[in-house]
């Protein structure tokens, strides 16, 4: 795998913009940015590099081919004109593991795999004369998207989710994804030197998030990603050149005040033991305690939570009650900032404040929105030149 190639990097639909700051960030060319996804360039390194060091983006497909396609015959001869034979070994597994259609003719997810296998295999029995393949090696997934009749086809060097880091063993009744935690942070101003506090912390996703962004831990570092298989492709020096890279980063000496609490003390344990799974179980202080509780006697700290926000019929009408509560912690909270990620479309009514923005994002299929309550900004600290002078 030599020269230059483009990459397609999904994330969440409305945090497109944070996804591609971190990819500029990390040093790559943006070539777009589009409803869900931000498509970039780079060598076999970039591949590697992103899988391990990118904290907002769900997986990072290898571009191979984009063409329109009105018809299957068009889908099919679009797909067989891709050179699978560089890619596949004569013994791959290759499949369309998923595929996506929206305002296209072509609609049926289920025959644009079929259609596309076919072709796959049409390929690669002209180029090794061969009429069966036994698909004993290892795994190639290619995900086919579909948008406005044009047809984008990757193959996924990520495998399993990018959410997926491989701390979080137990998880509380509605988590909320890694990679959407991770670009929510992004979102707010808050920095490591500055308090985060999550009373709704659940399995522990916020404030894990937060501890490894401040202590330099990339969300990979401890996962695999299927494209380490792909010894014909990416030579295995790279993933050991990004993985010692990814650990030179690493600093859990750094000071932090970051802090989850949660209602349910076994919820609360889960998040201590995914916390020690993620290397930053000294970097948080985990506690039970209810969101009337909630204090803190400094001043310009960040609250960053996903409550509860009546998912089931049966908790709707504990709604108003929770929300209220949470207003009323809020306003003993002097000089704070607090960030919101819910469902319920009355939040700021039973906060009792309106939000200084407020953000429509999709986690998943369901519409949510981030509130953001925004306090003042604290002092600039004076220079240690400055610090005795009158």
């Amino acid at each position: 795998m030599k020269g230059r190639y483009e990459f397609v990097a999904p994330c969440h639909f409305g945090l497109e913009a944070v996804s591609k700051r971190e990819i500029s960030d990390l040093g790559y060319e943006i070539v777009r940015v589009e409803d869900g996804k931000v498509t970039f360039t780079g060598d076999a390194e970039a591949l590697v590099r992103a899988n391990i060091f990118l904290r907002t983006t769900q997986r990072i497909l290898w571009k191979v081919a984009e063409f329109p396609a009105l018809t299957f015959e068009e889908l099919f001869q679009g797909i067989k004109n891709v050179p699978w034979e560089e890619f596949f070994p004569k013994d791959a597994r290759f499949w369309v593991t998923k595929a996506t259609s929206v305002k296209s003719a072509l609609f049926s997810t289920s025959d644009i795999q079929s259609v596309a296998k076919k072709a796959m295999v049409e390929r690669m029995k002209e180029h090794y004369h061969i009429g069966w393949f036994a698909e004993t090696g290892q795994d190639y997934p290619v995900r086919i998207s579909i948008y406005k009749d044009m047809v984008t086809v990757g193959l996924d060097t990520s495998g399993e989710s990018l959410h997926k880091r491989g701390y979080r063993k137990m998880v509380s009744k509605a988590p909320i994804e890694e990679t959407l935690a991770a670009a929510l942070i992004k979102l707010t101003p808050w920095r490591k030197d500055r308090i985060l506090v999550d009373p709704f912390c659940g399995s522990g996703t916020f404030p894990i998030e937060a501890a490894m962004m401040g202590a330099g831990i990339a969300p990979g570092m401890r996962r695999t990603f299927q494209g380490q298989q792909w010894t014909n492709l990416i030579p295995q020096e790279l993933w050991q050149r990004g993985f010692e890279e990814a650990q030179d980063l690493v600093d859990t000496s750094v000071e932090m005040d970051i802090q989850g609490y949660d209602i349910d003390p076994l919820i609360v344990k889960a998040a201590r033991e995914n916390a020690g799974r993620a290397g930053v179980a000294d970097l948080i202080h985990f506690q039970q305690r209810p969101i009337h509780k909630l204090r803190h006697p400094k001043k310009y700290g960040f609250v960053i939570t996903n409550p509860p926000y009546g998912e089931r019929m049966e908790d709707k009408e504990d709604m108003p009650v929770l929300y209220r509560e949470i207003g009323e912690a809020f306003s003993h909270l002097e000089g704070w900032s607090e960030y919101i990620i819910t469902a319920y479309e009355d939040a700021e009514r039973y906060i009792g404040k309106k939000a200084d923005k407020n953000r429509k994002i999709y986690n998943g299929m369901m519409k949510t929105y981030f509130y953001q309550f925004m306090g003042p900004k604290p002092p600039r600290r004076k220079k240690p030149e400055q610090e005795g002078k009158v």
